[in-house]
């Protein structure tokens, strides 16, 4: 099947150009200005509307097992959101239980994702250190992983101590993959939530207090050194503090290998919102929480100046009935929001039309950028000759307010809900075929693909 798109503006991060984009056999043929005669078997005429890549959002979660039951979207539901916002590549994550061999339980996710929609991949998380764990992450890496995640928090379950994720990530650099970080500092959080507890402090706004600025600052700065003595990549996920950008700054100086990932909510959405009863504070717990309106600033500067590499949305919904399983404690919380849905339009509306970012910057923090890091280039991420046909013709006329009783998530809070965005997706073409079309979706859409990434 050929799909010729005629007329558009072709946006990649080095440039713009009004030309047509010709795919055929699930690869783009021809990005350019000369297409014209050539015969596909679809013409879509895309005057006045952008040509990007698919999106990848390399931070999502789907079908999260916690103790308030799995997070609302499976990689069904959550894949279809996410076509309807532009991405077409989806990166979750491998979390095993206590003791379980990395690669099986690698073995077990790749069979949960099958029915996903988009195309999609996996970090591994290492929850322990074995001695045979340098075996597991080789054979996650010829399995096709290259990227593997530690938590500094989370201490009681999956989290690691600083000379664990030493032995991490020495294995992994060793390997030829990339480490990722969730940088908070567990010990001293986990001090802080109890305090609160035991003071009878119990509601969401202690959720945020317990994980200040400076203690995401102070673990984004111990990884840091960490990496570098192990000589491994590092990948900071979801920075959400102004203090945290001053470490990766001077790493960056010292010519270490550190890429850094922010997420929407924490450029648009301000600690303000734990201000209110529980049922209007609670869809705002997750971990790190949201910060001043100062830290929103100077997120957005990072990411014109390029200190912030990616925008990626943390995905992770639950309903007001799963978050009220901690309306006792705080500590109960399931931690996450839904967003995979609305990453490019609110990047488009509040980036691009405020003169914060150009359209070509937010083409590589959406799309290019994730995938060069995570090995998926040339691939993903850009439309060149060759290049897989992922591609979404974005309206950038369309005025709209995001609405939780319209959002396409399975999950009954939003917290975007009453964001005017302009601009939708008109179209998202997937393995070179139309899988969205005027915000319908295709019904006998194939499921995506595992993409398989190989070490360097």
């Amino acid at each position: 099947m050929s799909i010729l798109i005629k007329n558009g503006i072709v946006v990649n991060p080095a440039g713009t150009m009004t030309a047509d984009v010709l795919t055929s056999g699930g690869r783009v043929s021809v990005a350019g200005q000369h297409s014209l005669n050539y015969k596909s078997d679809t013409v879509i005429d895309a005057a006045g509307m952008y040509i990007l890549p698919g999106g990848i959002d390399p931070h999502v979660h789907m079908h999260l097992p916690t103790a308030a039951g799995y997070s609302s979207d499976d990689f069904r539901s959550g894949s279809r959101a996410a076509l309807f916002g532009g991405t077409t590549t989806i990166i979750d994550f491998v979390t095993p239980e206590k003791d379980e061999p990395l690669p099986v339980a690698l073995e077990k996710r790749m069979k949960e994702a099958a029915i996903s929609l988009t195309d999609y991949s996996f970090h591994v998380s290492p929850v322990g250190w074995r001695n045979n764990t340098p075996d597991e992450i080789n054979e996650c890496i010829r399995m096709g992983v290259t990227s593997f995640k530690v938590y500094m928090a989370y201490k009681k379950t999956i989290g690691l101590d600083d000379e664990d994720i030493y032995k991490v990530m020495t294995a992994v650099g060793k390997s030829g993959g990339i480490v990722m970080v969730h940088c908070e500092t567990g010990d001293e959080i986990e001090n802080l939530r109890d305090r609160y507890y035991r003071n009878n402090q119990t509601g969401p706004l202690y959720h945020a207090l317990s994980r200040p600025a400076n203690l995401e600052a102070a673990a984004v700065k111990k990884a840091i050194e960490l990496a570098a003595k192990a000589d491994c990549p590092l990948y900071i996920v979801h920075v959400s503090s102004k203090e945290s950008l001053n470490h990766i700054r001077q790493a960056r100086a010292n010519g270490q290998a550190v890429y850094a990932e922010t997420c929407p909510q924490y450029l648009l959405l301000d600690d303000s919102r734990y201000k209110g009863t529980f049922r209007q504070t609670a869809p705002y717990v997750m971990s790190p929480p949201l910060r001043t309106t100062e830290d929103n600033q100077a997120l957005w500067e990072a990411l014109a100046d390029g200190t912030l590499n990616t925008v990626g949305t943390d995905h992770c919904p639950f309903t007001m009935a799963q978050k009220e399983t901690g309306k006792e404690d705080f500590r109960k919380i399931p931690g996450g929001a839904g967003g995979v849905e609305h990453r490019l339009s609110l990047l488009y509306t509040y980036g691009v039309l405020t003169n914060r970012l150009t359209f070509n910057q937010i083409v590589n923090l959406y799309s290019s950028a994730p995938a060069a890091i995570f090995g998926l280039s040339p691939q993903k991420g850009i439309m060149t000759a060759g290049s897989d046909a992922d591609l979404v013709i974005w309206n950038p006329e369309p005025e709209s307010v995001i609405s939780v009783k319209s959002h396409r998530m399975n999950c009954d809070i939003n917290i975007y809900d009453g964001f005017p965005v302009k601009g939708r997706v008109e179209y998202v073409i997937r393995d070179g075929k139309v899988v969205i079309e005027n915000e319908r979706a295709e019904s006998a859409a194939s499921p995506g693909k595992y993409l398989f990434r190989t070490a360097e």
